[in-house]
Formats: structure tokens, sequence, C-alpha cells
């Protein structure tokens, strides 16, 4: 009686409206070969409703890509005698190598600061930097000088106004990849969202792999350090008589 009591009170405290992603891709897998230059990925879909649209606040669509997180270290650098030398360094526990968001409004309008905080949507927000040197008093401005570098070489990447949605229903946005991508899962996230909040959320995954050549040297450099560094070391050697053995054709002639 008490769990037939409590099923509809939840009923009853529901929305009386849901909302749902149904979404679809242009491509799932992506391959990174030796002359791979970029891709684009078309990410389209609908809201599917048990209820007509609700009234008031318009849906507004977020979509996030996140590819592989890492760790690394961000070195300050300052002039001393002349030259440049690192002087104080911080660690980043875990840096997306690649990372997008795209909105269908301004940012800060589609989600609301506390939900952001909460799913870690925002660039500052999907890095992860627990502490830093207590001497260091700016710790914030490598996290900063991280996503500055990245954004200007197209690894981050915040497009707000460019998801379309058509009649609160049909949404659509490319997101461009660029050539330095990472080999691994790049999770991506779907949030609808109404007054900032988020009404629903989607996810999935998109595979990006080597394939053929690159596949097989980053394989190799992996399980035969050894026999990759010796390989390595022949192709330039060889590279090296070559070029000179070509320098030398050119002189006689």
């Amino acid at each position: 009686m008490l769990r037939l009591a409590l099923a509809l009170l939840i009923t009853l405290t529901a929305p009386l409206y849901a909302e749902e992603v149904v979404l679809g891709l242009s491509k799932k897998h992506v391959s990174i070969t030796a002359n791979f230059d970029g891709s684009e990925i078309l990410i389209f879909g609908a809201v599917k409703r048990e209820a007509p649209i609700p009234e008031g606040a318009p849906l507004d669509v977020v979509i996030a890509i996140s590819g592989p997180a890492e760790p690394l270290t961000v070195r300050r650098k300052e002039k001393r005698f002349g030259i440049w030398v690192n002087t104080e360094s911080v660690e980043i526990d875990a840096a997306p190598s690649f990372y997008a968001v795209a909105t269908s409004a301004p940012f800060n309008q589609a989600l609301s600061d506390i939900e952001d905080l909460r799913h870690k949507v925002s660039i500052p927000r999907a890095i992860r930097s627990v502490g830093a040197p207590y001497e260091i008093q700016d710790a914030a401005a490598f996290s900063k000088a991280v996503i500055r570098i990245r954004t200007n070489n197209g690894s981050y990447q915040l497009r707000e106004n460019a998801v379309s949605l058509d009649q609160q229903t049909l949404f659509r946005t490319s997101i461009d990849l660029p050539a330095n991508l990472t080999e691994g899962d790049y999770a991506t996230r779907i949030f609808l969202t109404r007054n900032g909040k988020v009404v629903s959320q989607f996810e999935t995954v998109i595979d990006v792999r080597k394939v053929g050549l690159e596949r097989w040297l980053y394989t190799l450099s992996r399980q035969q350090p050894l026999l990759y560094g010796l390989l390595s070391l022949a192709i330039a050697i060889a590279a090296g008589w070559g070029a000179s053995a070509a320098f030398r054709i050119l002189r006689q002639g």
C-alpha cells in the first residue's frame, strides 16, 4: 500500500510533459590516416515528446563533445638575463585533448551556472585541476593558458548560437575536428534546457581511431618500442643519405 501511495505521489508531482532526444550523427567513426587533415561532424536530431510543446520558456539545446582527458604540466616562462627560462609549473589533473560546445542561444542563457557546475559543460569546468603549489598565487592563470592555447589551435571551441532549432523540435549543428586529433572515444552529450535548467540529457560516443600505416606505427611504438626506435633511426639515416646524394647530383650537374 505504501509503495502504491509513493508511486501515485511521484506521478502527481512529475512534470506534465517529457522531452527526449532522438539523435543522428553524420559519422560515428573517424579514421585518422597519414594524410588526415581534419573532419567535420554533422549532429542532428529531434525532440520526442509525450505531450504538446509546453508554453512559456523556449527550449534550448546544448551540445558538448569531449576527447580523451589527460594530465599535463603547464609551465610559465620568464625572461631572465636575456633568455627565456621556465620559472613556475602547475600540474593539471585532467584536460580533454579536444572539447567543443555548441548552443542554440548564448551559453549563459542556455545553461545556468548551477547546471553548468553540475554537468561540467563549459570549457573551464571541463578541465580538472585539484590543487597547485602554495607558493603560486595565480594558479587559475595556468588553466586559462591551456584554454587560450588550445582555442587558438582549434582544439577547444565555444560556438554560441550555432545550433539551429526549428519549431522547438528539430535541431542540427556541425563541429569541426582538427587535424591533431587524439585517438580514443569522444564523449558526445546533448542537453535540452528550459530557463537554463536541464530537462533531458542524451549521451553517445564518437570513435576516433588511427588506421593503415598510422595504426601500424602507433601499435608498434606501444608494443615494440625498441623496434620502433630502430626503425625510426633507419628512416632518418636513409632520408639523410638520400638528401645528401640528391645534393651531390645537383652540384655535379
